[in-house]
């Protein structure tokens, strides 16, 4: 059995691939630069890319089951999509890496201009990943949907600042959402991968609570041995923050918003305990994270 793994170089994919090759598995990765994609020797690495067509029938060739990443764009027509592909090629088994996004309840119009920017931008998320989803199941092929919320690798954005400067500065230090940690997601993923348990299935996974931004500070200072301070920044000081670390200007209305709405509860993704009634443990917690993460954190000594 031969299993692909797309998107194998991001922080699940790079998981998943780990997880099966631990598991025995036959691996093959697609990835746009398989010269620096740095996976392990077992792993067969080819090239392929969801824009390019004619790169998928080396990435598909024999293989049954795909962990698909969501740029799997929609197909310009019937049985030319990337799913089409892969079931002509003998596939039978899609996990798809969706998003919580997806499970919200359809009817706002991402082009309603009356909406905040923070709604516009989930029903984009729902609209896009939903669709994958339903592309997945119209190939009649067994699927399981993983709906992670938000990624405690998401603060790895931090890590620059945190090495050089010893500080995060953000707005909203008290706003926080359940980070998962991409090992749970990549845990799940290959148990649907390699048995019949969760075909049919649909996951929306997080980590165990919610989790500050100032204690996910505190949490990377620990893990680190290094004194680490959290900046408060108003939110006009953190859109010229964001602007100048390089974000697009789109991301800055929504993303401030985010923030805000978990400031007096859970917000739009509150913790589920999905991952505990899949496997029987607590999901790992962002201070785990943390120290997984050390060496992105951890400023150089002299």
């Amino acid at each position: 059995m031969t299993i692909l793994v797309t998107g194998a170089t991001g922080n699940i994919g790079r998981r998943v691939v780990d997880r099966l090759i631990d598991a025995g598995q036959r691996v093959r990765a697609m990835t746009r630069d398989p010269r620096s994609a740095r996976l392990p020797t077992e792993v067969e690495v080819v090239y392929g890319d969801f824009r390019l067509p004619q790169t998928w029938p080396s990435a598909l060739a024999g293989v049954d089951r795909v962990y698909l990443f969501p740029a799997a764009y929609p197909a310009p027509g019937p049985g030319t999509g990337f799913t089409d592909k892969a079931m002509q090629a003998g596939t039978h088994r899609f996990v798809v890496h969706s998003a919580a996004a997806a499970g919200f309840e359809p009817g706002d119009d991402p082009e309603d201009r009356s909406l905040t920017a923070l709604q516009r931008h989930l029903a984009e998320e729902r609209q896009a990943h939903r669709g994958l989803e339903l592309m997945v199941e119209a190939t009649g092929a067994g699927w399981t949907h993983l709906r992670p919320g938000l990624l405690a690798a998401n603060t790895l954005a931090w890590a620059k600042r945190i090495r050089t400067e010893r500080v995060v500065r953000e707005p909203n230090g008290a706003a926080g959402y359940p980070l998962v940690h991409e090992d749970d997601i990549a845990e799940i993923a290959v148990t649907a991968l390699l048995t019949d348990s969760h075909v049919g299935a649909t996951y929306t996974i997080t980590g165990p609570a919610r989790i500050s931004q100032v204690e996910q500070v505190r949490a990377i200072s620990v893990a680190t041995g290094q004194r680490i301070d959290f900046e408060e920044l108003s939110e006009e000081r953190a859109r010229e923050q964001w602007l100048r670390d390089g974000c697009p200007a789109d991301y800055l209305d929504w993303r401030i918003e985010l923030l805000a709405a978990s400031l007096d509860g859970p917000g739009p993704l509150p913790a589920t305990d999905t991952f505990q009634r899949i496997t029987g443990r607590p999901p790992q917690t962002f201070a785990r994270w943390a120290f997984d993460h050390v060496d992105d954190f951890r400023a150089a000594t002299t």
